[in-house]
Order: structure tokens, then C-alpha cells, then sequence
């Protein structure tokens, strides 16, 4: 751990802590490595679905009454 880590105390139900256990001894890592890489997939997750929302920005609105009747239209429904 660097001197940039910080220390947090985190709860896991019992079967998820078994399972981050034996993941990490078989990828020989601790724990916490495991947990920063979740979060940090987690947050480019949401890096990802942000950028994708803001390149639809000037996409034209559609009601979902209009979304029905637009499939029922071309025998979707």
C-alpha cells in the first residue's frame, strides 16, 4: 500500500468476503487491490454511460405514448 492510500472500513455480507478471500489468494493479491479495481471499473462504468448520455443530448424526445403507437404502427406490438 502507498503512503497515498487511505484507510476505509468497509462491510461485506459473509459470503461475499469468503468469495473476495479466496479470489484474492488465487489471483495473489490482498483484498483491497480487488476492491480499488471494482470501484475503479465501477466508475469508468459510469465515465462511460455519462459520455454516452451527453452524445445523445440532441436527440429528439419521444413520449412513450408516441414510442407505442410507433410500434404498434409497424407491427411491432
Amino acid at each position: 500500500m502507498s503512503d497515498l492510500s487511505k484507510r476505509s472500513t468497509i462491510y461485506f455480507e459473509p459470503a461475499v468476503h469468503k468469495a473476495l478471500r479466496l479470489k484474492a489468494a488465487s489471483a495473489q493479491v490482498s483484498v483491497s487491490e480487488l476492491v480499488n479495481e471494482a470501484v475503479r471499473l465501477l466508475m469508468r462504468e459510469d465515465q462511460e454511460d455519462l459520455a454516452a448520455i451527453a452524445e445523445r443530448a440532441n436527440e429528439p424526445d419521444i413520449s412513450y405514448e408516441a414510442l407505442l403507437n410507433d410500434l404498434k404502427k409497424h407491427g411491432k406490438l
